[in-house]
């Protein structure tokens, strides 16, 4: 098969080409086209296959990642969208969960709900927790729901009744009655977004799914359209914020999954790199144009979680934001990307983000109108960057533009040289990204210095080493081709889909005939929203449960061993939910009920991808250098630095720093005294000194 991913980022869009039959491998990298991302796709297929002297018709698979769901929330950019709830549950979307995320903030902001008050409408219906009809539907009310939901012109529409994820009957007869009046409006129900307890959250969930719902329809069309109509014929799938791959049908119909779609493909390729060089506990760590993504990688799978917010009113401060209650990659994000804007604060500090110039106007260095220095304007002056072979030589980096923005901007006002105002940028955005990294690693009851760090993105590999100086980690690895690494990882991503029910009960009263009839519902549930070209036979199931101790507010997920009976599984229960809770919270009570809050389905479709051993030799020379005087962080002085090119550099060779190696898509910097070799998958290793 030849395999195609494509990743739309903030700033830039990246494509990786695999040809399972010999292996070769095709990159490239573009400036994002944020009027309309599929025209940067478009770019880069057409390209691509002019470089192969073919048409699309060549592709068999291609895989794609877009942020445009969660811009669409971020910007205010989705359909209006109404909602139709159980009478009495109207305002759910601002009481939320009367929780202030700021004891302390006197003028506390919340994000304003997707759907305005006058857009919730109320029907007479009621829902016992046991599904069970305390009242039942009274169709008028729906009607009349309707109409006026019609008539204030709502393109997409939001069911979410009272415990419909126990009894969905009432939401499906709603839906009935939407089609039935207005064929044409997509209608997005709670109990098939997300059937599980806690009213908020589904509300949130499901409205999100809604409001994203005709944007996305429209996106996947024209995508699709565009590569269709240069040839291809084979079968598009989009990467899934959980780290799996799915249909386009799904993710028209279920928009809300793919919402962090493009950083969880980049966690998969890291977490790949790091299985081959037998790291076991790493942090991944992705630096691209707008953002700087951190996730925990064990035994070569990523960290998932189902606890999400988006559009926040304080960008890193955990209950400022919507909830989305979905299966995601486990990612920590900061404003910290290549083009962060450096500012002079009120009062006379440096400033790094977390706002980006993006790919519009871009770096001063871009050449393409922006004004403000940047962290990639920084790096271009502390000779990092090559201006004349950024992206391959393809664009060319104007080294006088990013001086003179961060002169004026800074160095003048500051009272400081240019060079000092570059290398506090650079210190500046490392520093913030190791502070987030300590935060976002002892909280999953983990220690920095015990992981390796692989990075990659664009302007990762550039800060890598100075990142884990800061972190005290002594490993750090660079994938090949790592400046590409997400669309690489969505080609090494499974095929998934995740299920889940909410049966609260003691876990003294799960049976195993229960726990099989449960999972009889989801794995119906998965295998009808798998691609159609999925062989069941090869589908692996992972079964966890959400947990708690009777009386607790809040529960863990905790996993339990596949490949086992469901009689071995209850009786396992207990003792994964101690090992659990004991690494998160250093204690565990073994005298205390457990309660069950969800049942949680995996449904996993392995796929093959191409050889990666490296076809370079084995040599005893590292190949050609060229010098260029750059900026060394260890010494805090100014050096000659060997220069490498990455396609060069022979499988097992060792270098001393410092140096830098350049490869079309990334660079990366390595210190004085550190110490690199190229491993037999071509992944570049740097052992830091102490």
């Amino acid at each position: 098969m030849i395999l195609l991913g494509s990743d739309i980022g903030g700033t830039f869009t990246d494509f990786v080409e695999v040809d399972e039959k010999d292996g070769h491998i095709e990159v490239y990298k573009c400036l994002t086209t944020p009027d309309d991302p599929s025209r940067a796709v478009d770019e880069g297929v057409k390209e691509l296959c002019a470089r192969q002297g073919r048409t699309a018709s060549a592709f068999d698979i291609m895989i794609h990642g877009t942020t445009l769901v969660i811009n669409a929330v971020i910007e205010r950019k989705g359909a209006k969208t109404g909602l139709i709830t159980t009478r009495g549950f109207r305002d759910v979307l601002e009481i939320g969960r009367e929780k202030r995320y700021d004891s302390f903030d006197l003028q506390i902001r919340f994000p304003e709900p997707l759907v305005p008050r006058r857009l919730r409408v109320e029907i007479n219906e009621r829902m016992h927790a046991s599904g069970a009809t305390l009242t039942p539907l009274d169709e008028g009310s729906v009607r009349d729901a309707v109409r006026k939901l019609l008539g204030e012109h709502c393109e997409s529409i939001a069911v979410c009744l009272l415990h419909s994820y126990r009894n969905p009957a009432h939401e499906r007869r709603v839906r009935d009655i939407i089609n039935e009046m207005s064929p044409a409006t997509p209608v997005s129900l709670s109990s098939d977004v997300l059937p599980e307890f806690r009213e908020y959250e589904r509300t949130t969930t499901t409205v999100i799914n809604a409001y994203t719902k005709p944007v996305t329809s429209r996106y996947l069309t024209r995508l699709e359209q565009s590569v269709r109509s240069q040839g291809f014929a084979g079968e598009l799938l989009i990467m899934q914020s959980s780290g799996g791959i799915n249909s386009v049908a799904v993710a028209r119909e279920f928009p809300v999954q793919i919402i962090e779609s493009g950083p969880a493909a980049g966690t998969l390729g890291a977490a790949r790199f790091a299985k081959l060089a037998k790291l076991d506990k790493v942090l991944a760590f992705d630096m691209g144009g707008t953002t700087a993504k951190l996730a925990l990688v064990e035994g070569g799978r990523a960290k998932r979680t189902n606890d999400f917010e988006v559009a926040h009113v304080h960008r890193f401060k955990r209950g400022s934001g919507i909830p989305v209650r979905v299966p995601v990659v486990d990612l920590m994000e900061i404003g910290a990307g290549g083009g962060s804007i450096a500012r002079r604060t009120p009062v006379g500090t440096l400033q790094v983000g977390p706002e980006s110039s993006s790919a519009v106007p871009g770096p001063a260095c871009y050449g393409q109108g922006g004004i403000e220095p940047t962290v990639s304007d920084a790096d271009l002056m502390l000779g990092y960057l090559d201006a004349d072979h950024f992206l391959g030589g393809r664009m060319k980096l104007d080294k006088a533009a990013a001086e003179r923005a961060i002169n004026d901007v800074l160095a003048v006002p500051l009272g400081i040289t240019t060079e000092e105002a570059a290398f506090g940028i650079h210190a500046i955005v490392n520093e913030n990204m190791a502070s987030a990294a300590k935060a976002y690693v002892s909280e999953h009851g983990e220690n920095p210095k015990a992981c390796a760090l692989v990075a990659f993105g664009g302007a990762g590999p550039v800060h890598a080493c100075d990142l884990a100086s800061r972190l005290g980690i002594k490993t750090v690895l660079i994938p090949p081709r790592a400046g590409v690494a997400a669309a690489f990882g969505m080609i090494a991503a499974p095929v998934s889909y995740d299920a889940v029910r909410s049966r609260r009960m003691l876990l003294d009263n799960l049976s195993a005939e229960l726990l099989r009839q449960i999972c009889a519902e989801m794995v119906a549930e998965c295998t009808t929203r798998l691609p159609k070209t999925v062989n069941h036979a090869d589908i692996i199931y992972e079964l966890s449960l959400d947990m708690r101790y009777l009386g607790q507010g809040f529960d863990v997920n905790v996993k339990l061993p596949s490949g086992i009976s469901e009689e071995a599984m209850v009786a396992d229960a207990r003792e994964a939910f101690g090992r659990t809770y004991l690494k998160l919270y250093g204690c565990a009570f073994s005298n205390l009920s457990l309660e069950i809050m969800n049942f949680r389905l995996s449904a996993i479709s392995k796929r093959e991808v191409a050889d990666l051993h490296a076809s370079r030799p084995v040599k005893d020379v590292p190949g050609e250098t060229t010098v260029r005087r750059a900026f060394c962080t260890k010494r805090h002085e100014w050096l000659q630095f060997a220069v490498y090119r990455r396609a060069d550099m022979a499988t097992g060779v060792s270098v001393s720093g410092p140096l830098i190696v350049e490869e079309d898509e990334s660079t990366t910097v390595v210190p004085s005294g550190a110490m690199a070799h190229v491993d037999a998958y071509g992944s570049l290793v740097i052992n830091l000194a102490n």
